[in-house]
């Protein structure tokens, strides 16, 4: 990844599990050229963190808020974060299911 990639924490809430959610934000990923990975959290929310270009990063974030159909997100909170975060899923592209947590 060059140096101009940024990596971002997104907290998203509302109607965001058993929707495919996931699956529609690592695609998304996918074709925007932005890795990292998604997880569903205990308190119904799914968290993703990912690395990527700053335009596509925008791109994603526009993504998360529209969500697939049947979801309804409330609010998507960014954060930045640090390398360490992205654990196993430091290359590739796409966002990498993670389990629960």
């Amino acid at each position: 990844m060059n140096d101009a990639s940024r990596l971002l924490r997104l907290h998203i809430s509302g109607l965001v599990q058993g929707v495919g959610y996931r699956a529609f934000l690592a695609r998304e990923a996918t074709r925007l050229g932005v890795h990292g990975w998604v997880r569903n959290r205990l308190d119904g929310s799914v968290e993703a963190l990912a690395r990527g270009a700053p335009e596509a990063l925008d791109a994603l974030v526009d993504a998360a808020k529209r969500g697939p159909g049947g979801s309804r997100v409330d609010a998507v909170r960014i954060e930045p974060a640090d390398d360490a975060a992205l654990g196993d899923a430091s290359g590739g592209e796409g966002l990498t299911i993670a389990p629960t947590e």
